[in-house]
C-alpha cells in the first residue's frame, strides 16, 4: 500500500461511554491507516466495537460517548484548503494577537524554572494528602460499591409487594449493609487524608526547606522573564497570529473572538510550560484544545491562505460536521426502511441532500438524482421519482440509500452491514453494486460485517476486532489463507460453509469480556484453547508477519511454542472458492 495515499489515519484511539455511573471502554488503543480507493472490512462478533469505531469518523457517537484519547487525521486536500478574507476586523484581531503573543513569549525564557516551581508545589501537595494512586483506588472502590447498591435497588423495584415480601426484605437488608459500607469507606478515606495533612504540617524541617526553595525559584523566575525575546521569536509569533485567525475565521464574529481568546490562553500556557511551538506536532496539539489548526501557507492583500489539520477526534464546532458528514464521509446503514423518511418521496429525499451540500438549483438536483437512481439500478427512475419508500422493495430501498450516500461524491463510504436486512438473493446484487460504483466514484469503502463471506467478495484488506482492539490486520488473502491470531482461527472455523458432513459445527465458547473492567493480558485468553500463561499476565504487542500483515498474539513471539492452526482451516482455498464464488 506504499504507493497509495493515506486518507484517514487513526492513532491510539480510545472511545468511552458513560453508562449508569460507570465508564465502559468500547475502543481501546486502535491505530489504523485507511487508504484512498481501497476496500477495508472491519469484522468481529457483535459488541466488538465495529460500529462505534466507524461512528467516530462521522461524529455520530451517542450523547454519552466520547473520545478520551487519540487522533483521527482526515487527509482531504479540498476540505483542508482554507481561505479567509483580510478586512479591517481581521487586521485588528491579528495585531492584537501578535501583541499578546510577544508579551507571553517572555514566559518562555523562564520555562525551565517554572517547571521546577511546579515540581516543588506538586511534591508538597503529595506530602499533604493522598497520592494519585491512593485517590484513584479509593474512587474506584467507592464507585463499585455504589454500582452494586444501585443494582440491588433496581432489582428491588421489580418485586411484587403482594407476593415477594421476603425478597423485598432481603433487598432492604442488603441496601442497609451497602449504605453502612459506603459511609465507613468515606469515613476511612477522610481519616487517611487528615492524617497525611497533619503529618505534613508537623514536618517543620521540610516546610522550611520548601519556603526557602520556593522563594529562590520565584525570584529567579521573575528575573528570567524580564529578558528580551529574539527576532526569530517575533517572526514566529507573527505567523502564529495569522494561524489563529485562519483557524477561527470561519466562525461568526462573537464565536471568533471567543475562540481567539481561548487560543491565546492555550498558547500562553504552552509558552509558560516551555512547549516547543516550532515543532509542528506540538503546535497542532495546542490548537486542538480549541479548534482545528490551519497552517499558514501564503497571503495576498485581500486574503490569507492555509491548510487545515483535520483531526476528527477534536471537532468542537458542530457546524464543521456538516461539511464532513454526508459531503466527505457518508454512511449506508443496515435497515433501509429506518434510513428513509416514510412520509417524504424518494426523489425529494435525494434532491434535498444534493441541494444542501452542492448548492445547486432544484432542476439540476432533480437531474442529478435521476442519474443516480439510474446508476444504482432503479428501473424507470423518472416514473418512480415521486414514489414513497413503502412502494419500493427492500433491495430497491437499499439502492436508494446508496444513491443518497453517493449524491455528494464522498471520499469515504461506510457500509454498516448494509445487506443484513435483505433477502439473501439480493445481497450479492447490493455488494456488486457498491463495488461497481467504487470504480466510477473513486471512494474508499469501510465495510462493517460479521459475515466472512461478504469479506471474501468485497475487501482488499481486513481488520479483525475483538473487545475494542484490532487483533489482526492484513490483505484479505493473508487473513483467510494464513491467519495468525487464535480468534481469527475461531471465526474461520465457525463458518458453516466450510463445515464437513456428519461433523459438529464449530462455535466459540464463552463470551467476550466486560468492557467496564480493566482487561489484563490478552482479552481473548479466557476463550482461547491455545492460551499461554503470559496471555493472562501481559497484553501482547502487534507482531509483524509481512509488510502488510500484523497480528496481536503472543504465539508470534519467537519464544512461544509452535502451534499449528486448526485442521479445519488448513487448505481452505478451494473451499472458499466453492462456498463464496470468489
Amino acid at each position: 500500500m506504499e504507493d497509495k495515499k493515506v486518507l484517514l489515519s487513526v492513532k491510539n484511539l480510545d472511545v468511552k461511554f458513560r453508562v449508569r455511573g460507570r465508564i465502559l471502554t468500547a475502543i481501546r488503543g486502535i491505530s489504523l491507516d485507511i487508504y484512498e480507493n481501497e476496500s477495508i472490512a472491519i469484522v468481529g462478533e457483535s459488541g466488538s466495537g465495529k460500529s462505534v469505531f466507524t461512528k467516530t469518523f462521522a461524529g455520530m457517537l451517542d450523547s454519552n460517548g466520547f473520545i478520551s484519547n487519540g487522533s483521527i487525521i482526515f487527509n482531504d486536500d479540498e476540505l483542508a484548503d482554507t481561505v479567509v478574507k483580510l478586512d479591517s476586523t481581521a487586521h485588528s484581531m491579528m495585531d492584537r494577537a501578535k501583541r499578546k503573543l510577544d508579551e507571553y513569549a517572555h514566559l518562555e525564557l523562564g520555562a525551565a524554572t517554572y517547571q521546577k516551581i511546579l515540581e516543588l508545589e506538586s511534591e508538597k501537595k503529595r506530602r499533604s494528602g493522598l497520592s494519585g494512586e491512593e485517590v484513584e483506588a479509593a474512587e474506584r472502590e467507592l464507585k463499585e460499591l455504589q454500582y452494586q447498591r444501585t443494582s440491588v435497588f433496581n432489582q428491588r423495584q421489580t418485586y411484587d409487594p403482594a407476593k415477594e415480601k421476603d425478597k423485598i426484605q432481603e433487598a432492604d437488608k442488603a441496601l442497609k449493609e451497602y449504605d453502612a459500607k459506603l459511609k465507613e469507606l468515606k469515613r476511612h478515606n477522610e481519616q487517611m487524608a487528615r492524617e497525611k495533612k497533619q503529618s505534613a504540617a508537623s514536618d517543620t524541617a521540610y516546610l522550611k526547606h520548601y519556603q526557602e526553595e520556593s522563594a529562590r525559584l520565584h525570584a529567579q523566575y521573575e528575573q528570567e522573564i524580564k529578558g528580551e525575546i529574539t527576532p526569530e521569536t517575533r517572526k514566529r509569533n507573527e505567523i502564529l497570529a495569522k494561524e489563529i485567525y485562519l483557524s477561527v475565521g470561519r466562525f461568526g464574529l462573537r464565536r471568533r473572538m471567543k475562540c481567539e481568546n481561548k487560543l491565546l490562553e492555550a498558547l500562553k500556557k504552552a509558552m509558560q510550560l516551555g512547549v516547543d511551538l516550532d515543532d509542528d506536532a506540538q503546535r497542532s496539539a495546542v490548537f486542538d484544545e480549541v479548534a482545528f489548526r490551519v497552517r499558514y501557507l501564503d497571503e495576498t492583500p485581500e486574503q490569507l491562505h492555509g491548510t487545515c489539520v483535520l483531526n476528527l477526534a477534536n471537532v468542537k464546532y458542530a457546524k464543521d460536521w456538516t461539511k464532513i458528514r454526508g459531503r466527505r464521509i457518508a454512511t449506508v446503514f443496515q435497515d433501509p426502511m429506518t434510513s428513509l423518511n416514510p412520509i417524504i418521496t424518494i426523489g425529494k429525499q435525494i434532491t434535498s441532500v444534493i441541494i444542501k451540500h452542492q448548492q445547486c438549483s432544484e432542476a439540476e438536483a432533480r437531474r442529478r438524482a435521476l442519474d443516480l437512481m439510474h446508476k444504482v439500478g432503479i428501473p424507470n427512475a423518472a416514473a418512480r421519482f415521486d414514489d414513497y419508500p413503502f412502494q419500493y422493495s427492500g433491495g430497491m430501498r437499499q439502492r436508494i440509500v446508496i444513491a443518497i450516500a453517493l449524491s455528494c461524491q464522498p471520499k469515504i463510504l461506510i457500509c454498516d452491514e448494509p445487506t443484513t436486512a435483505l433477502d439473501v438473493t439480493i445481497q450479492a446484487q447490493i455488494l456488486q453494486l457498491i463495488k461497481d460504483l467504487q470504480k466510477e466514484f473513486n471512494y474508499t469503502i469501510v465495510f462493517i460485517t460479521h459475515d466472512l463471506g461478504v469479506v471474501a467478495n468485497i475487501a482488499d484488506r481486513v481488520a479483525v476486532l475483538y473487545a475494542g482492539q484490532i487483533i489482526e490486520l492484513g490483505k484479505v488473502e493473508e487473513v483467510f489463507y494464513d491467519p495468525r491470531h487464535p480468534y481469527t482461527w475461531a471465526l474461520l472455523s465457525s463458518l458453516p460453509q466450510l463445515a464437513q458432513k456428519n461433523t459438529k459445527l464449530y462455535s466459540i465458547t464463552g463470551t467476550p469480556p466486560s468492557l467496564y473492567n480493566q482487561i489484563v493480558g490478552d482479552a481473548f485468553a479466557p476463550r482461547n484453547p491455545y492460551c499461554l500463561e503470559i496471555d493472562t499476565l501481559a497484553e501482547p504487542p502487534m507482531f509483524q508477519v509481512t509488510d502488510t500483515h500484523f497480528a496481536k498474539t503472543w504465539l508470534l513471539d519467537p519464544r512461544a511454542p509452535k502451534i499449528e492452526k486448526p485442521e479445519g482451516i488448513h487448505d481452505i482455498h478451494e473451499k472458499l472458492i466453492a462456498a463464496f464464488n470468489i
